[in-house]
């Protein structure tokens, strides 16, 4: 341990707060705090629940009465079972390994969206929608949060890398559901909106998850846009006049644009839906980053060398299965197996099975998605 006399003025400064302030039988966190609130009831869990009831709409999801679990728990005294999943998500690794997943750049530069910004925003975009519709915003917004625990690395080429080996196929929705996110316990309602967000997916059981399906299209069709942009991948000047004309160029715009147009619609139908012409124009914009961003020749090359890569590291896993953790193997049968391998590979980062591949098959830069520097390389 280094003298008190060798410390630096920082680290000496950072010694005198290892504990607060101690005033008048409280401590406080800084020594001229002065923030003070009235004494009163607790905003517990009951609390909570009560003004759920009170303002959100008819229709909207209730926390009381809800949260079922596949292993029933004591409620929490302090949160709502959806505050709970939202909680469980954010602290779970399967979310914090979004941060090295692709969302539409393999190996993101630092301005580009990962997988994890993607969660966050599509959250911010469903909370936005949620408050303003008066539905229960913590089930949204852990709805929102874990949509894509269940992506495979290389975005959705991991499907198309991992279906082969599974009966049922790869789908990143049920997946994140039924695998990913199993071990959390979630609530029926959460993992049900998980499960249906994507649009090829049948309905979800409540308006939360409604909102959710729409938030994950309006946050990703507008940020992959801006990220293409910054790229070089496109220009502005570019996006067709139906759009512009709708809700301009820039993000804060067009995000604007889309969001007032759900509240509008669905304040005016009651259906979670935006109106023939908002729709049209959001089609549109998803057509248009289809066709510039997501299946140009780049892209396309990308996604096929990650399907290689992936669909290799699950064969050699399968082959050699002393490298699975032995929590992922549920029985000595073939399916298992090939269930372990898919679960360990769709859990890795881009980095990760990028490096296995290079250091478990011996494979050459030259045959690996570009943009990653290796040992040697």
């Amino acid at each position: 341990m280094r003298a008190q006399d060798e410390l630096t003025e920082r680290e000496a400064l950072w010694g005198t707060t290892m504990r607060g302030h101690l005033v008048e039988g409280i401590e406080r966190a800084h020594a001229d705090s002065s923030a003070t609130v009235a004494t009163g009831a607790r905003n517990d869990r009951l609390a909570r629940e009560a003004l759920e009831a009170a303002t959100l709409r008819p229709g909207a999801t209730l926390s009381h009465g809800a949260g079922t679990r596949a292993t029933e728990e004591a409620p929490d005294t302090a949160r709502t079972c959806f505050e709970r999943d939202r909680d469980r998500i954010l602290h779970a690794s399967a979310f914090r390994r979004l941060a090295g997943k692709t969302q539409v750049f393999v190996f993101p530069d630092d301005h580009q969206r990962t997988r994890l910004t993607h969660a966050l925003e599509v959250a911010q975009v469903a909370r936005s929608l949620s408050w303003a519709l008066s539905l229960n915003v913590p089930l949204a917004e852990a709805i929102a949060l874990g949509h894509d625990c269940g992506h495979g690395p290389g975005g959705h080429a991991s499907e198309d890398a991992l279906s082969s080996f599974l009966d049922d196929g790869f789908d990143h929705a049920v997946w994140g559901a039924d695998v990913t996110l199993q071990p959390l316990n979630l609530c029926v309602e959460t993992l049900d909106g998980i499960r249906n967000h994507s649009w090829s997916r049948p309905a979800p059981a409540t308006p939360e998850a409604e909102v959710v399906s729409w938030a994950d299209r309006i946050a990703y069709v507008c940020h992959d846009f801006e990220d293409a942009v910054t790229a070089g991948v496109v220009r502005t000047e570019e996006l067709p006049a139906e759009i512009r004309d709708f809700c301009g160029t820039s993000r804060r715009t067009q995000l604007a644009g889309f969001i007032n147009a759900m509240i509008e619609a669905t304040e005016r139908t009651g259906q979670i839906g935006m109106s023939e012409q908002a729709a049209a124009a959001l089609a549109s914009f998803r057509a248009f980053n289809y066709e510039r961003i997501y299946l140009r020749p780049e892209s396309r090359n990308q996604a096929e060398r990650v399907v290689r890569v992936l669909q290799a590291l699950v064969e050699h896993l399968c082959q050699t299965p002393s490298r699975l953790p032995a929590r992922l193997l549920l029985d000595d049968s073939d399916s298992a197996l090939r269930h372990a391998s898919v679960a360990w590979v769709a859990g890795m980062t881009d980095r990760y099975a990028i490096t296995a591949a290079h250091e478990w098959l011996g494979w050459e830069t030259d045959r690996l998605p570009a943009g990653i520097d290796l040992p040697g390389s």
